[in-house]
């Protein structure tokens, strides 16, 4: 079990008691783990984790969920990197800045129209505070539902758990490693954009992730 030295961290905001809740968390992912990290390594991941995505909260109350999410995802993605978990489908790494808009839409309609067939993930260079509303409401029209979505910032672990990264006007911030497939989708920022030019942005994902599909030989739905 990994040893907290909470000395002068009682005063971490968004929890009550976050070095409880870090823990307990912790211990958790340390029995899904055994064998396969350290627990210092996941106490590392937690904690990292619980600093990054603090720095961007806005609604506090969301926060346990959403570092317990995010840590869980980078922790498979590097068990992934390591072959110590079999993957027996394409992983897929979408990129933008803010992880607001254009890669959290490529994410949720890769994701549903592989019918399963990718994993996808999504990050952001310097990401956003909360996803972007007039995306969230382009998205829901066509029955994707991103409520439930934060933004997240880019780490290594995803992306060498990655076959294939798409950035989207993010520049070099995106890591390149050997072995991997890297395109990059010229598509209009949608933070100041109309909520048709967001309906075209998201039009215009759709076919470039019906082409990528078609390339790793995953039949769109």
């Amino acid at each position: 079990m990994a040893e907290f030295d909470v000395r002068g961290r009682r005063g971490l905001p968004g929890i009550d008691y976050p070095e409880r809740f870090l823990h307990a968390l912790t211990d958790e992912l340390s029995a899904a783990y055994q064998g396969i990290f350290a627990a210092e390594t996941i106490e590392r991941y937690v904690l990292e984790s619980y600093a990054a995505l603090l720095r961007t909260s806005v609604v506090k109350a969301h926060l346990v969920a959403r570092v317990t999410r995010f840590a869980k995802d980078r922790l498979r993605a590097l068990a992934e990197a390591k072959g110590a978990i079999p993957q027996d489908r394409p992983s897929v790494l979408f990129v933008c800045v803010q992880n607001a808009g254009r890669s959290q839409m490529a994410s949720a309609i890769a994701a549903e129209r592989s019918e399963g067939g990718l994993v996808v993930r999504s990050a952001g260079s310097m990401p956003a505070a909360s996803l972007n509303p007039a995306v969230v409401s382009a998205m829901a029209e066509v029955g994707l539902d991103l409520t439930a979505e934060f933004p997240k910032p880019l780490t290594d672990d995803v992306v060498r758990a990655a076959d294939v990264v798409v950035t989207m006007g993010c520049g070099d911030a995106c890591p390149i490693y050997p072995g991997k497939h890297y395109e990059d989708w010229q598509l209009t920022d949608p933070e100041h954009a109309t909520p048709d030019d967001v309906r075209r942005i998201r039009d215009e994902i759709i076919d470039h992730v019906d082409r990528m599909l078609e390339q790793l030989g995953v039949a769109p739905a």
